[in-house]
């Protein structure tokens, strides 16, 4: 029988797996962690049966890609769940930019920037499951609907500096700026408009969901489903060498390309370990959890609904603070991400005490403390949410890497999403999950189509290992 090996068993491994296995192969999955999972884990913190996500959250992106559309991992016990609010990003005077699943509801609420929403966005949402075939996969290529794709595409490369400036109230810029900054880039470079119109597209679409139990609840059921397909997961194998893979016809690494290079070494083309040592990582994130009794008093009421709120004041300043970090400077007034999770699935609460997820961009291997910054940042936005803390744990630039190795310094994105990278990932070329070894692939968030738990990264290089063996 054809045999497959995985190294690296987070979302995109999980699911180059579960394609491979559903076309007959046998697959293993070797993962260094006592869990499988990356970012996708779950568990109880600070109080028990208070459940926190440990990195990845919210699942705009996953609930209609390409892969979740194909296996039905709801038989397998994912449910999905909606907040009534995706996302709000308050602003000092107590006013707030609100986005919705509706983009009616959305633009709505806008006012005058509302019918520049629409047309912003209207489109792109309505048509987001057909565009996800050509924007979740490798940008250079020829598309399966050329036209759709260049109406969508055309605004992605510019800066979303110059995006923004398509609305013209402080709510509209701030919301728009607050997505497309999950990019951790500064606003003012090409392509940053990118991630955020493709976040928001797919949020109009699908909606901001959270996974019911925790994202743990997505790593579950790929693996119910992998077994259930004839896969194995093998926990607590650490690869650190060619010489230790068990022989297989095929094996894709769901690690970032410094780690495939440091495994392969000279097994590797020239060329192509200079470019994985060379691979560019962006700022990390500095994350704290907190149980908050009562949850968090914010002063815009929609705030308080909303699945995801983004703590940054004005577009300006947002676009200042990623400038500094870029930099390697600590802004005192950070961007600092909140996750409201419980607002969706009641179940991760104790009683009155909520879990709020938090973490703020920081610059990459940030050594210092986030969290006095993290919680006066929510405090100008909602007075009295100290008061209300009755525990936290954090998790530092330097525990984000102890926790997963692909987050080097911080880097949940794994990797800088600039100009080359977006486009090409680990490196140049138009075939950005080939490593130069025959019948060996990268599938991690360094590739096309980027971080998320959609596990396209997976399922596109997976395809690529599919051709592979029927041409032998």
């Amino acid at each position: 029988m054809t045999a497959a090996l995985v190294v690296g068993g987070g979302p995109n491994g999980l699911a180059a797996a579960i394609c491979l296995a559903a076309q007959g192969v046998q697959v293993t999955v070797l993962e260094a962690a006592d869990e499988v999972g990356g970012g996708a884990r779950s568990g109880e913190a600070i109080i028990p049966g208070l459940l926190h996500d440990h990195c990845s959250a919210i699942h705009p992106m996953a609930v209609g890609s390409p892969f979740s559309s194909r296996f039905n991992l709801q038989a397998y016990g994912l449910r999905w769940r909606w907040p009534e609010i995706d996302c709000a990003h308050p602003l000092d005077g107590g006013s707030a930019g609100v986005l919705y699943r509706s983009v009616e509801q959305t633009a709505a609420g806008l006012g005058r920037d509302g019918r520049r929403w629409q047309l912003a966005f209207g489109y792109s949402a309505e048509r987001f499951d057909t565009l996800s075939d050509d924007i979740m996969g490798p940008l250079l290529r020829l598309p399966h609907h050329p036209l759709m794709l260049a109406r969508f595409g055309a605004p992605t490369v510019l800066p979303a500096s110059a995006f923004a400036r398509l609305f013209g109230t402080p709510e509209g810029r701030a919301l728009f700026g607050g997505v497309a900054a999950h990019a951790f880039r500064p606003l003012h470079y090409p392509m940053t408009s990118a991630i955020g119109m493709g976040i928001i597209a797919a949020g109009h679409r699908h909606g901001w969901a959270v996974a019911e139990g925790g994202s743990q609840a997505i790593t579950d059921a790929m693996v119910a489903l992998l077994g259930d397909l004839g896969g194995k997961v093998e926990t607590g194998v650490r690869v650190t060498a060619a010489s230790q893979l068990p022989p297989a016809d095929v094996t894709l690494f769901d690690l970032a390309p410094g780690a495939v290079a440091d495994i392969m070494r000279d097994r590797l083309p020239r060329r192509i370990s200079a470019a994985f040592t060379r691979f560019r990582r962006g700022p990390g994130a500095f994350k704290v959890d907190f149980a908050v009794e009562g949850g968090v008093p914010w002063t815009n009421p929609d705030a308080r609904r909303a699945g995801t709120v983004h703590v940054a004041g004005t577009y300006a300043e947002l676009a200042a603070t990623e400038r500094e970090i870029h930099a390697g400077r600590m802004p005192e007034r950070p961007f600092v991400l909140v996750g409201q999770q419980y607002l969706a699935d009641p179940q991760r609460s104790v009683g009155n005490t909520h879990p709020v997820w938090t973490y703020a961009h920081v610059p990459n291997g940030y050594t210092g403390d986030a969290t006095e910054a993290i919680i006066a940042q929510i405090e100008r936005f909602a007075p009295g949410f100290r008061d209300r803390i009755i525990g936290s744990t954090i998790r530092s630039t330097t525990q984000m890497e102890t926790y997963n190795p692909n987050y080097v310094g911080g880097d949940i994105m794994t990797g800088a999403k600039d100009i080359r990278q977006l486009t090409f990932g680990p490196r140049i070329t138009l075939s950005p999950y080939t490593i130069g070894v025959p019948g060996m692939y990268i599938c991690s968030a360094a590739t096309p189509p980027g971080p998320g738990a959609h596990g396209m990264c997976g399922a596109n290089a997976a395809r690529l290992a599919l051709d592979y063996l029927s041409r032998r």
